[in-house]
């Protein structure tokens, strides 16, 4: 009886709570705030004193992953601003500085050109006085003499053909971009051909190579004379037409193949490759002006080769070492051995690159006419 009461009264006891637990439930929390947005579970809530400080550290490791971002696009930013710096504003100002224009150089090499042109008049009017007459030396022997007779016409198609082929080189030049650069390289091959060529006619003095040829009378002492000769030569250029070239000895080697070689070299190296025309009719004119010199029989056979091989190869060292800037401070490069070498350093030190085929307007257009053309230009755009 007494174990029964107990047992009773623990149920009685027990009654009581359960239906507090059932009948008054507890006030409901605080709903969270979820970024996800999905309602919360009532089995699975959390108390909230724990919520509240583990919310406050995802929201501190939130803010740190932020300032870590930020910090990482601030660093990426400012590099790109640098690579972009260095990209518009050191690399076009590089390339601008790779061709200059420098014509006080150009000048330079004028006076050079100008000054062995001259020389070249006062060498010939010396070695006039020593050609030996034409019933003491006859002609010397040549090959293509004895295959072609003489022409009388020939001698001129070459001069006609040599003064074509200088003017379409000067109006090639004219209407290039960078004018400076490649007149004094023409400048300076036109001085150096011509010292060699007073060279060569100073140290060996050849007969007349044909006996219709007629030499103006020798002046021995005539001091005045003589410069009167060579004023008259410069005036006619050195050529027949003109009349002005009535001295002989100037043979070895041809300045008229000379000036036919080196007109079309520069013709062809300065023009665009698809003008191949262009090229093939100045060849033309080029080696029919080399060939009429031998059909006239004004030059030996030997002065026209010298005069041609010296003319090329010369134009090719000169530009091979101007294209080709690493071979300017190679050790092994033996084309640095030539004499010209400081004189090309002198004149080719800052261009810094090739020279390309650009062209452009000889004469800029005045402002109002640039105006004008932009006007149109922006109403074809809109």
């Amino acid at each position: 009886m007494a174990a029964s009461e107990l047992i009773q009264g623990d149920d009685d006891d027990n009654r009581p709570h359960l239906e507090v637990a059932t009948v008054s439930p507890p006030t409901p929390p605080r709903p969270p705030r979820l970024s996800n947005g999905n309602p919360p579970r009532h089995a699975s809530l959390p108390p909230p004193p724990t919520e509240t400080h583990e919310g406050k550290k995802e929201e501190c490791s939130k803010l740190s992953g932020l300032f870590q971002q930020n910090q990482l696009i601030h660093s990426l930013s400012r590099g790109l601003r640098k690579h972009c710096d260095y990209t518009k504003i050191s690399v076009p100002e590089e390339r601008a500085d790779r061709l200059p224009s420098e014509w006080w150089k150009t000048g330079v090499a004028f006076l050079y050109a100008l000054f062995n042109l001259v020389f070249t008049t006062v060498i010939i009017t010396v070695v006039h006085e020593r050609v030996p007459d034409k019933s003491v030396s006859p002609p010397l022997p040549d090959k293509f003499f004895d295959y072609v007779d003489r022409v009388p016409w020939a001698f001129t198609v070459t001069e006609v053909n040599g003064l074509i082929l200088s003017g379409l080189w000067l109006v090639q030049w004219l209407f290039l971009k960078h004018k400076s650069i490649i007149l004094r390289r023409c400048f300076f091959l036109i001085g150096t051909l011509y010292m060699y060529r007073c060279v060569t006619m100073y140290i060996t003095t050849l007969p007349v190579p044909g006996k219709h040829m007629v030499c103006a009378p020798k002046l021995y002492n005539d001091s005045t004379g003589k410069i009167w000769r060579i004023l008259q030569l410069i005036s006619g250029g050195g050529l027949s037409l003109t009349g002005s070239h009535l001295m002989c000895g100037d043979f070895l080697y041809s300045g008229h193949t000379v000036m036919c070689t080196l007109s079309y070299l520069f013709i062809k190296e300065y023009s665009p490759r698809w003008m191949w025309w262009y090229h093939w009719l100045c060849w033309l004119l080029s080696a029919s002006g080399v060939l009429c010199i031998l059909i006239g029989h004004e030059h030996y056979s030997i002065d026209v080769l010298i005069g041609y091989f010296a003319t090329t190869r010369t134009f090719w060292w000169y530009h091979t070492m101007a294209n080709t800037h690493a071979l300017r401070q190679a050790s092994n490069n033996y084309l640095s051995q030539t004499w010209w070498n400081p004189i090309f350093n002198f004149l080719e030190r800052n261009v810094q690159t090739p020279v390309p085929i650009v062209f452009s307007w000889p004469v800029n257009l005045p402002s109002s006419c640039r105006q004008r053309y932009k006007i149109v230009e922006g109403g074809r755009d809109e």
